[in-house]
């Protein structure tokens, strides 16, 4: 069972759904409802998260996708960040807000949006589930923040470690020898 790898659970599945049920009536609010937002997921960390969010938006909205990648597995991102999957959406003039899972150093966040802002968006805002701001290289601008946590590496909700764990529902800090036969692999 993957849950028997989790030393301890950061936040329960209760407490997200929560959150993200406020969040999801914070956005409904802040933006107009014929004002049409394009929702950009950050792959695949925050897949789950969008899920659960569109349901929580009240206002009519589309959703688009884009993948990152910083790192080939491990604990730590590495390295320039590059682009493996783009917007089919043309978002010159639009309201545009991009969904993240996790805002840890800030080096992919920081590469989107100034990549976005060179497509002409009306307005762009960040939505990110956590925030990790001690480890922070990029001043980043959250708009809609779900939780800040401390500087531990978390699982679950969408969240990896070597492409497993994203399907545990809440966010847990892996137990130690998990990260370490990991490491070793």
């Amino acid at each position: 069972m993957l849950a028997n790898d989790v030393k301890r659970i950061l936040i329960s599945e209760e407490e997200l759904q929560e959150r993200v049920a406020e969040l999801g009536a914070q956005i409904s609010e802040f933006y107009h409802p014929d004002s049409r937002p394009l929702l950009v997921c950050v792959l695949k960390g925050a897949y789950m998260f969008l899920s659960d969010l569109t349901k929580h938006i009240t206002i009519p909205h589309e959703v688009d996708f884009m993948a990152t990648s910083t790192y080939d597995g491990g604990l730590d991102a590495q390295g320039a960040v590059r682009l493996m999957l783009d917007l089919k959406a043309n978002i010159a003039d639009r309201h545009v807000l991009l969904v993240e899972d996790i805002v840890d150093r800030g080096a992919t966040i920081d590469y989107l949006l100034r990549m976005l802002k060179q497509r002409q968006p009306k307005s762009l805002h960040v939505c990110s589930l956590l925030d990790k701001p001690e480890r922070r290289v990029h001043q980043i601008e959250i708009t809609f923040l779900g939780f800040t946590i401390p500087d531990e590496f978390v699982i679950g909700y969408g969240l990896d470690i070597d492409e497993m764990y994203r399907n545990i529902p809440f966010i847990g800090i892996p137990k130690q020898e998990l990260i370490d036969r990991l490491i070793s692999e």
